[in-house]
């Protein structure tokens, strides 16, 4: 069993999700404010990489919980063992608590991927919008848009976890920025003023490299209600010409109960 310790940070403070700034998560019942849930899945695929290299970046499916909360400064432990062909992963702060977990597989056939073709005539448009849960409708494609993977983006991202993998310096992409993205699909088309990323889903069916473009393609698949939360999944696909190479079943609440 394998752990790796590395410290929690909060990159986010002037994001546009208050539950990044203090004020707001103290007001929200929190200890303060959330470190992002993108980073902690970053955390959470060191040792996968460290374990398998570009094999596990190019193939494999992945799926994250978010169970609590990190805040700055935490002291992370994030331990993996394996199971019948499966990786599981955990992450653990300073006193003990589990945050998250990631179950990891590199199965031969990946989840066929959602045809978002079928959705083509329900696209939303691109303006931006208030989230509400009338606004918030299942089965709505989102507008494309075009991503310059820069190795400056790539290396911010990588700085921001503290991930000194010797594969990053060759250019592969890091999953932190990867899920980061699924975020971005999010905030594109709705104005959130506090939202908790609580899961995903990632199937990785080919590496990318720093300085690929690639078309995200995004749709709405679910909504429902659960202890007064309001929650969302989308599908969002990354596409390198013709080839996927990543897509994402991305859950959050965009309205927590009061």
């Amino acid at each position: 069993m394998a752990s790796y310790k590395v410290t929690a940070r909060n990159f986010s403070e002037a994001s546009e999700n208050r539950v990044h700034s203090d004020e707001i998560a103290r007001k929200m019942g929190f200890k303060g404010a959330l470190v992002p849930g993108v980073a902690v899945y970053g955390h959470l695929t060191h040792p996968l990489v460290e374990a398998y290299g570009e094999s596990w970046l190019a193939h494999s499916i992945n799926n994250v919980r978010l169970l609590k909360p990190a805040y700055h400064g935490d002291q992370l432990v994030v331990t993996m063992s394996e199971e019948g062909g499966t990786n599981n992963v955990t992450c653990h702060n300073g006193d003990g608590e589990l945050l998250a977990v990631l179950e990891s597989r590199q199965e031969k056939d990946l989840p066929d991927p959602e045809d978002l073709d079928a959705l083509s005539e329900n696209v939303k448009d691109d303006k931006r919008i208030d989230i509400s849960w009338d606004a918030v409708v299942p089965g709505q494609l989102f507008a494309p848009w075009e991503v310059a993977l820069s190795a400056a983006e790539n290396e911010t991202f990588i700085s921001r976890v503290a991930d000194e993998l010797d594969i990053y310096k060759h250019g592969f992409v890091h999953p932190h920025l990867l899920l980061s993205l699924a975020n971005s699909a999010l905030m594109q088309q709705y104005i959130l003023p506090a939202w908790l990323h609580v899961g995903s889903e990632i199937r990785h069916r080919a590496s990318l490299r720093a300085g690929d473009v690639i078309t995200i393609r995004c749709a709405t698949l679910d909504k429902w209600q659960k202890k007064g939360h309001e929650f969302i999944r989308l599908y969002v696909g990354y596409w390198r010409g013709e080839t996927l190479t990543t897509d994402c079943l991305h859950t959050a609440i965009f309205k927590i109960a009061a």
